[in-house]
């Protein structure tokens, strides 16, 4: 057993090519052979979003803090909050992040595959992102 202290890892800043505005990346974990899987705490300041990605064996993503939003292609935007547990599954398309007035923290949980664990695509356009959610009460 291995234990990784609280703040024995670095954070770091999200790649601007990978991410729209400001994004903090907090390891957590990363399995060593033959285990795959890593995670980390990921804060979204408001209006921060990645761009669509994939993941090669789906991702599991844990919100810890805040209000988001997440889409898959061709869906609409879902607001998602602290408490709440999305699967990605393999090769899905999608993009997640804050909203534009709130802050939001997700732990990121994936597999690798041939030392693989994300596909990076084009980044969402501000018309994409502003689309929003549909409302609470369907208006």
């Amino acid at each position: 057993m291995k234990l990784m202290p609280a703040g024995s890892q670095p954070s770091r800043k999200g790649p601007e090519q990978n991410f729209t505005g400001t994004v903090r990346i907090d390891p957590l974990a990363a399995a060593t052979g033959p285990a795959t899987v890593s995670c980390a705490a990921v804060t979204f300041e408001p209006g921060a979003r990645s761009a669509w990605h994939t993941h090669p064996l789906g991702q599991i993503l844990v919100v810890t803090a805040g209000c988001g939003w997440t889409q898959c292609e061709g869906e609409p935007i879902v607001e998602i909050r602290a408490g709440d547990t999305i699967w990605c599954p393999p090769g899905h398309k999608h993009w997640h992040g804050a909203s534009p007035t709130t802050a939001m923290t997700h732990i990121a949980i994936q597999e690798a595959l041939d030392g693989k664990n994300v596909v990076w695509m084009e980044k969402v356009t501000d018309e994409e992102y502003l689309v929003g959610p549909p409302s609470r009460d369907g208006q």
